[in-house]
């Protein structure tokens, strides 16, 4: 079976380069099929994730698209040690289940009706997504979703509430959803000024806030109300343990909060967030202050680190072999668009595309595209290129899309057809509120 998803990603590959040869040159249509291959590869599983997503490393320069000295620093970029430093707490917090004590208390939040318990687990798993990996906060809650209630269709909306909340809280921080990371990645290696993390918070939470409301509307719409629902404790006491990793993330917090910039009146400490994160997350293997032990880290999810690596190779080659020009010149059509349409078409285009290939992978592949368009037409590049990124994380549609979206699938009570159903409403919406907070909000502050 594996040999067959193999030589499907080959075919698809081949099939791209020659597609690839009809606009663009050699190079750029080798790139074409090689990235057709990889995108193939990480959607059939033919082989695991962490495999495919080191082979750029032989193919490029076997290929000489771009070469391994040009490829191989990719996968030390600072920011992905800032999301190391992020998964080593999300296993220390899962390690002494302070994400059960948390959600335990926001579920008291809410009344104890299929509505309530929806808009609670929804906003369980976006404020746990802001600060942890949103793959990392469905996978540790959905198990309390599918324990809450034996009715299937009920099942399914409390699944969906946590995955989609999941999605729609991870832009709120940086460190939140892989697209964030990407596009700090592009914008350092572009030499632009990177969005300080209180900033990019301060950005994002009005449209999280807007996305979580409306997605929560959606999954309740034509719910009926059966009270088919399982008591939980939400009468926790935090531990000792609990209580000193919150104090913890509480100082990661304020260093956080520091260390940001308010230009022109404040230029913060200067420490670069990757140092933080990690730092941080170092800090769990202290005696007397930490919870882990070296062998905990085997639950560190590396592939995804090697993903973010051969994602900025991505954006890499298409820089450096002109193919993101190249493209940008083709999209000229719509450059002479008005910031409303392009910022639009650039939502739409993002959002639906992202529905059959990761996200982490689009995004990698269209910000290089972003940026070239950015230059021709008429608007902020920092504001054309913020756009695609949170748009990369709000498709609901497909299981493909988001890591949260996949981990709703792999229970097996959510159907295709379910997540598409919901999936479509909420994608148009994102759309429109982006659109509408792009415009109205992020053009003056970015």
């Amino acid at each position: 079976m594996q040999l067959k998803l193999i030589a499907m990603g080959l075919v698809i590959g081949l099939i791209g380069y020659g597609i690839g040869l009809l606009v663009f040159n050699d190079i750029q249509a080798r790139l074409i099929g090689l990235i057709a291959f990889l995108v193939t590869m990480w959607t059939n599983e033919g082989l695991p994730i962490g495999v495919v997503s080191l082979l750029p490393i032989i193919l490029f320069p076997s290929l000489d698209i771009i070469s391994i000295n040009a490829t191989a620093p990719n996968y030390s970029n600072p920011i992905i040690y800032l999301f190391l430093g992020g998964f080593i707490l999300a296993v220390a917090t899962e390690k002494i289940h302070l994400h059960e004590f948390i959600s335990s208390k926001i579920l008291n939040v809410f009344p104890s009706t299929p509505r309530g318990i929806i808009f609670s687990l929804a906003t369980t798993a976006a404020v746990l997504s802001s600060f942890l990996s949103n793959t990392t906060t469905a996978l540790l809650l959905i198990p309390i979703a599918s324990f809450l209630t034996s009715d299937t269709q009920l099942k399914i909306r409390f699944i969906l509430a946590i995955a989609y909340g999941a999605s729609i809280g991870g832009i709120v921080t940086p460190i939140g959803t892989p697209p964030n990371m990407i596009l700090l990645g592009f914008m350092q290696k572009e030499a632009m000024e990177l969005i300080p993390f209180v900033k990019w918070i301060m950005l994002t939470i009005p449209l999280a806030s807007m996305m979580l409301v409306v997605s929560c509307f959606v999954l309740t719409f034509g719910l009926k109300f059966s009270q088919n629902i399982r008591e939980i404790d939400t009468t926790k006491v935090i531990s000792s343990d609990q209580k000193r990793l919150l104090w913890i993330l509480g100082g990661l917090v304020l260093l956080l909060l520091v260390n940001s910039p308010i230009k022109p009146y404040y230029n913060g400490l200067g420490i670069h967030e990757s140092v933080i994160l990690l730092g941080f997350g170092l800090v769990m293997f202290f005696p007397k202050i930490g919870f882990l032990k070296w062998e905990d880290t085997k639950k560190v999810p590396y592939e995804i680190m090697f993903l973010f690596g051969a994602g900025f190779s991505i954006a890499r080659a298409f820089s450096d072999t002109g193919l993101a020009s190249s493209i940008a010149s083709y999209l000229m059509a719509i450059s002479d668009f008005s910031p409303l349409l392009l910022i639009l078409c650039v939502a739409a285009l993002i959002t639906f595309t992202t529905e059959i290939t990761s996200n982490t992978a689009l995004i990698s592949i269209a910000l290089p595209i972003i940026f070239a368009l950015g230059k021709m037409a008429d608007i902020q590049i920092e504001l054309l290129m913020m756009v695609a990124t949170i748009c990369a994380s709000y498709a609901f549609m497909l299981p493909i899309a988001t890591p949260p979206n996949a981990v709703a699938m792999s229970t097996g009570v959510v159907n295709t057809f379910t997540m598409m159903r919901f999936g479509l409403v909420l994608n148009l919406l994102a759309i429109g509120l982006t659109t509408f907070i792009a415009l109205s909000y992020w053009q003056y502050f970015l």
